[in-house]
């Protein structure tokens, strides 16, 4: 395999594809690195040691820091590259270029995690819509800024903590980054693809601008011009008052058996499968066939816990009259968001505890008014999951974690002796001892279950949900405190999502040759800027879109993630997921090996990218303005 020539008169230094990617003396091999390393294959395809390391091009460029604080696109590094002068600025002793020559690979990684530390935090936003929108308080910018900080801050320490064990092992490949580093290597390598004498001649740049370029025009027919391409239920369109037929075959409301969607973004709902690896998209499929398309039909026409009165998949839960459960209805503002027993009692018996904030104990008195696909995951599965992934860390990965704590040097753990207590008048209130614990137990159970979910989502790109775990916890310490519990719930759970994207951009760091105090530093100017611009948006969009966060709102804006804390796919996102999963991953892969090797990361960054910048573009050229108001005809309302 031939390589590409790195830059003239450059000291460089070279990986080789089937070497681990790991740094540093102190880092011993670990057991079953080698076995259960990235293949080959992978890592051609994923652009991955294909080209020389050059460890004098410049990163933390004027353009990097500009372009990325900005979140634009790659194309403005070309045309800073094109038009801006290559003028110095002299401070502190130290000479800075404006523009230090062509626009590299290390700028655009870095880049690339600057500008998407703002979807990152986009996280405490559904938390922070959710106390705003759905219990009333708006607690002001100085509250929805520290707190955002907070929670990003906790899983970047984790992230940075527990490198050695969920990062730089050569056996944990992250697949959520391979796209992206196929995608840099598409862009900057300039011999652009190796020659591989099969007769495909078509160079990785060109095949994603014809990609890019073809799936940004389709993505106009789904999300805007004909929406039913995205729910192609057509079984539905034939029967639409058989209420079996739309309960079996519905993707909104329904089980969504025959998946099939022409939308992208339907398709990578949960994450594109082009880069899943096969044995993790089976073992999705199969839980999928099981409890969703076997066991959940089998409760509801059983009527069990009267779940045929309800959808069988919905994400609302319901009163006893059969309506949306009104959560408003039950809390005390007065008594700073408390649930209180006698308007439950007055409105309506319902018995969910994690969602709705309403405690545990009910459910031993009270009927459970919710959808079979709800009450499955939101109570079974979310518990076998967790114990499930203890053990499997504890079988499949208990020597690498034994291997790396006796690799490395604990600090010493420094004590302070007790302050003497004050004794305090009478008259003053002592402070609850919940003020503090509950912040402590929370971060404790994120740092517990940060291990385990990193070492899967770095194995398998899949994201173990302990959501509900917290949620029930928080409803046992802190008894009736709806905010809380939701505050619990960011520090436990969200804090720990956000350290798995810290940790997988220190991979993708390693795989892209980035110095990692310079990726640190990064990393750290983003999260002050993302939280800057995620505020900004959150205020912005409750303001100024109409009827956000109900199913009025306009393309979509019906706030999901701060509606519900499950899963809100249905079975038509993981479906289609795995079809396609499988057909590139599998059939496509064996069939076509070479073309697999050259074109399918490739594929998966170009049609990410195509929908995400169509969707921007749509929604303010067409949806914003109002241009869609008057536009309606059988393909915009048929799936409805």
């Amino acid at each position: 395999m031939e390589e590409a020539k790195g830059m003239p008169n450059a000291s460089v230094t070279t990986v080789p594809l089937s070497q681990g990617l790991e740094r540093g003396p102190e880092q011993a091999k670990r057991p079953s690195d080698e076995s259960s390393a990235p293949s080959e294959d992978v890592l051609f395809a994923a652009g991955i040691g294909l080209e020389k390391d050059d460890p004098t091009l410049p990163c933390l460029t004027i353009r990097m820091w500009v372009i990325g604080i900005a979140f634009c696109l790659l194309g403005s590094g070309k045309a800073w590259e094109y038009s801006i002068p290559d003028w110095g600025i002299s401070a502190f002793g130290h000479h800075v270029s404006l523009n230090p020559g062509p626009f590299n690979y290390k700028e655009n990684i870095l880049i690339y995690i600057l500008a998407n530390l703002s979807f990152l935090t986009r996280l405490s936003a559904d938390v922070l819509t959710e106390q705003r929108v759905f219990y009333g308080l708006k607690a002001g910018w100085g509250f929805e800024l520290t707190m955002t900080l907070a929670t990003i801050l906790f899983g970047f320490s984790l992230a940075g903590i527990f490198r050695s064990l969920v990062v730089e092992p050569a056996s944990l490949a992250w697949p959520g980054v391979l796209g992206n580093t196929a995608l840099n290597h598409t862009l900057h390598s300039r011999k652009n693809a190796v020659d591989l004498h099969t007769g495909f001649k078509m160079s990785r740049y060109r095949f994603f601008m014809i990609a890019f370029c073809v799936s940004f025009c389709w993505y106009w027919f789904p999300d805007f011009i004909f929406p039913a391409l995205g729910y192609f239920t057509f079984v539905c369109w034939a029967a639409p008052n058989n209420a079996v037929v739309n309960q079996i075959f519905g993707m909104k409301s329904g089980l969504g058996i025959l998946p099939v969607t022409f939308d992208w973004s339907q398709i990578a709902y949960i994450g594109s499968p082009l880069v899943v690896p096969t044995w993790a998209i089976l073992n999705v499929l199969a839980s999928l066939i099981f409890w969703i398309y076997v066991v959940s039909p089998a409760i509801y026409y059983r009527n069990t816990w009267s779940s045929a009165y309800l959808p069988i998949q919905s994400n609302s839960v319901y009163d006893n009259t059969g309506a949306v459960y009104n959560v408003s209805r039950v809390i005390d503002k007065k008594l700073g968001f408390s649930f209180n027993s006698t308007k439950f009692d007055e409105y309506s018996e319902v018995g969910q505890a994690a969602s709705s904030c309403v405690e545990v104990h009910w459910i031993k008195k009270n009927q459970i008014y919710l959808p079979v696909t709800y009450a499955l995951n939101t109570f079974g599965l979310s518990f076998a999951t967790i114990s499930s992934l203890f053990i499997w860390l504890y079988l499949e990965r208990r020597h690498n974690i034994i291997a790396t704590f006796q690799a490395s040097s604990l600090s010493s753990l420094f004590k302070r002796g007790p302050r003497p207590s004050l004794n305090l008048q009478p008259a003053y209130k002592t402070v609850p001892a919940w003020w503090w614990h509950g912040v402590l137990l929370a971060l404790i159970i994120c740092a517990v279950f940060f291990v385990p979910l990193a070492l899967v989502y770095a194995t398998a790109n899949v994201k173990i949900q302990i959501d509900i775990f917290c949620r029930i916890v928080a409803g046992y310490v802190y008894e009736g405190k709806v905010l809380a519990n939701i505050w619990f719930f960011n520090l436990g759970y969200i804090s720990g999502i956000k350290g798995l994207a810290f940790a997988q951009d220190l991979k993708l760091g390693i795989y892209c040759n980035i110095p990692p105090r310079k990726l640190f530093l990064v990393q750290a100017v983003g999260i002050v800027m993302g939280t800057l611009g995620q505020v900004s948006t959150l205020n912005w969009a409750l303001e100024h879109i109409p009827h956000i966060c109900t199913d009025a709102a306009p393309n979509g804006f019906t706030c999901p993630f701060s509606r519900t804390h499950f899963n809100t796919t249905s079975g038509t996102n993981y479906g289609s997921w795995a079809i396609v999963g499988l057909v590139f991953g599998l059939w496509l892969k064996r069939k076509e090996r070479d073309w697999w090797r050259r074109y399918n990361f490739v594929l998966s960054s170009a049609l990410d990218c195509s929908v995400a910048i169509a969707g921007v573009i749509i929604f303010f050229a067409v949806f914003y303005t109002g241009a869609a108001n008057n536009f309606e005809w059988w393909g915009t309302d048929v799936y409805k």
